[in-house]
């Protein structure tokens, strides 16, 4: 009994010093602790799950995966992407121990590269977030429309739309710990919604046989060949893996970083992989007929959204109005959390003299919350709002954007292995299959870029196209003689 008391004091005694420890590790590398700091591992996880959110990409492009490679494309396509994913999150987590900071990829990217490379690497990564946003709460916008009785018209859906938005900023400004308790309910209802989503389509609805999963066809309206057009399908997964650098995003929120956030960002990439597979073979083994499903109408004659029309085919308008409320639910969270994922990179830029206007930007409120940076969010996805046609566009750019600030330091990790350059490693990393995982991610991200960039008339490459151009003009016209980058950053670079 002693015992067992001595260790709970232990334990109780290093819950309470490693908040201080925190906040001096922090120190070291030149910031003071401003942010309220009471995320656990569990909660980490929870963030960059949220934004991963099965029941968001994986639905919301399901119709692009179904039209381009058919059931096929969820069959192998999927798990081709959550594989090589996982090697860009296993880089990411490495750094992400070495330095925890809230500026994650721009951090280290400084620290590795220099000031220039990390200027770049943070502003593809508020694009890409900021695009992320705006596809995610556009997306639940397209679900919760028809679910509250409006029509699925432009303006119905952009009142719902701005309606989620400003529900995220408020809660976002009020508090971290309200944020991350919904993050933790978050997991339970991803979890809970695909359990009854896939529970209810096996038990009540006629299904289709093992082997249609594996159906390959494709109904593309460019003609392309079968192959061309499942690679082009790799959006629906490659988008819905992406966010879960927000687990880094947090790290000056999170106890002991240096440890959890690795974990959480390995963990959100795993477990989504494996749950969301589960759902993919459930809702694909559902379908009764591809073209009613791609073609699918309501009463005034509007599209509905591919994964509504399965779910109510299958199991009927009232189950399927209840399974689609539960696909609803998981998309609020994710957007929920991608405007914490994206203000707190913001708020980290700021502070290093990054953007236009830093001063505002980099202020946290009295709820120790940046709370500035959380409505320049709303603000500027609504702004982005999503018109007709231009959905697998916003996303390409989305999953270009990040998946460019994530690799950047990669990359410039793998060059200074062996090096005096070579930063020191952090408690979580990989040892002597470092060089190998990195040189993976970097080829995959090159070419998830190129093959996501050529489609929808090449206008997602010329969208990231035209940002580095002015990126690249705006840094070194004035940004390489302004930006000093992260405090601790050597004064020569």
């Amino acid at each position: 009994m002693r015992h067992a008391e001595h260790v709970l004091v232990k334990s109780v005694a290093r819950a309470t010093r490693q908040p201080d420890e925190d906040a001096r590790e922090l120190g070291k590398l030149g910031y003071a602790q401003e942010l309220f700091r009471t995320i656990g591992g569990f909660s980490n996880f929870a963030l960059s799950f949220s934004i991963i959110s099965i029941l968001t990409g994986a639905v919301t492009l399901y119709p692009h995966g179904l039209v381009m490679g058919g059931p096929a494309e969820m069959a192998f396509g999927w798990p081709l992407v959550a594989l090589f994913t996982m090697t860009v999150a296993l880089s990411m987590a490495e750094l992400a121990s070495a330095v925890p900071t809230s500026g994650a990829m721009c951090h280290w990217a400084c620290r590795l590269g220099g000031r220039g490379w990390g200027w770049f690497t943070a502003w593809f990564n508020i694009a890409g977030q900021l695009a992320a946003i705006a596809g995610i709460d556009y997306g639940a916008a397209l679900f919760v429309t028809p679910l509250v009785g409006l029509p699925l018209t432009s303006s119905g859906i952009l009142g719902v739309y701005a309606a989620i938005l400003l529900s995220h900023a408020v809660i976002n400004h009020f508090g971290i710990r309200l944020v991350a308790w919904l993050n933790d309910l978050s997991v339970t209802v991803h979890v809970v919604g695909v359990v009854a989503i896939v529970g209810a389509l096996f038990v009540l609805a006629p299904k289709q046989p093992l082997t249609f999963f594996f159906l390959r066809t494709t109904s593309n309206a460019e003609g392309w060949p079968y192959w061309w057009a499942f690679i082009v399908g790799l959006l629906q997964a490659q988008w819905t893996f992406t966010g879960y650098d927000a687990s880094a995003s947090v790290s000056e929120e999170t106890i002991d970083p240096r440890r959890r956030v690795p974990w959480g960002i390995v963990l959100a990439v795993a477990v989504s992989a494996v749950v969301g597979y589960v759902l993919l073979i459930g809702l694909t083994l559902a379908i009764r007929s591809i073209p009613a499903v791609l073609n699918a109408r309501d009463a005034s004659g509007h599209d509905v959204p591919a994964v509504i029309a399965i779910l109510e085919q299958a199991l009927g308008a009232r189950a399927g109005g209840l399974a689609t409320a539960l696909a609803a639910m998981a998309m609020w969270f994710c957007g929920l959390s991608a405007v914490t994922w994206s203000s707190r990179t913001i708020y980290a830029f700021a502070r290093d003299g990054g953007l236009p206007g830093s001063k505002l930007w980099k202020r946290v409120s009295r709820h120790s919350t940046p709370a500035p940076a959380i409505w320049l969010c709303v603000v500027v996805a609504f702004a982005a709002t999503i018109g007709s046609g231009t959905y697998a566009v916003v996303t390409s750019v989305s999953v270009i954007g990040l998946y460019f600030s994530y690799i950047i330091p990669v990359y410039l990790a793998w060059r200074s292995r062996g090096t005096a350059s070579e930063p020191p490693r952090g408690p979580w990393h990989l040892g002597r299959y470092g060089a190998a995982v990195n040189i993976i991610a970097i080829v995959w991200v090159v070419f998830i870029a190129v093959i996501l960039s050529i489609p929808d008339g090449m206008r997602a490459a010329k969208t990231i196209g035209g940002l580095t151009m002015v990126l690249s003009v705006w840094y070194f016209l004035f940004e390489r003689y302004r930006f000093r980058g992260p405090v601790w950053t050597t004064p020569g670079r």
